[in-house]
């Protein structure tokens, strides 16, 4: 599905189209180039390049939103009403740069009105970081729980539960 990893564009383009089919998608889905930022664009209709962003919003019914990841935490976001969805990328990079709160704001829906949905990434037992990373998360996030995110390892470095430090940034 991924048109920068190489793929032959021919290939890429069957895969979507069988991905819409398979989905009964109600149109093409909004291809971003991910960039481990914080950039949010609104689906408003066709785009020529996808854009670069880490985070889509759609705020009208026919628009589908679509990020991809490997180790990265997708995670989709809906209002009560079901009438406005968005998605973010959250690497720790974006995670710690705010993409989750500028998905929020880009929905333009009150928090209380927002479900939050986390999908697969990698697991607190295999994310190992920095001490940068560590460093960075406690200076941003500035709340007590954000060091329990961080386990010190037996090499000087930290395993980091992205699944944690995203619930810490939605609270």
């Amino acid at each position: 599905l991924a048109a920068h990893v190489g793929d032959r564009p021919e290939a890429v383009a069957a895969n979507r189209r069988l991905l819409r089919e398979a989905a009964r998608l109600p149109g093409e889905p909004l291809w971003l180039e991910q960039v481990h930022g914080a950039g949010v664009v609104p689906h408003a209709g066709a785009f020529g390049r996808p854009p670069r962003a880490d985070a889509a919003v759609a705020r009208e019914s026919g628009r589908v939103c679509a990020v991809m990841t490997a180790d990265c935490l997708p995670v989709a976001f809906a209002d009560r009403a079901g009438t406005r969805v968005g998605v973010a990328h959250a690497g720790w990079r974006g995670l710690v740069g705010g993409v989750l709160q500028a998905t929020i704001t880009a929905l333009e829906v009150p928090p209380p009105e927002l479900h939050a949905w986390l999908g697969p990434a990698i697991g607190p037992a295999a994310f190992e970081v920095g001490p940068e990373v560590r460093s960075a998360y406690l200076a941003e996030l500035a709340v007590s729980d954000t060091d329990a995110c961080f386990q010190p390892n037996e090499r000087g470095r930290y395993l980091a539960d992205l699944y944690g430090l995203a619930r810490l940034v939605l609270r």
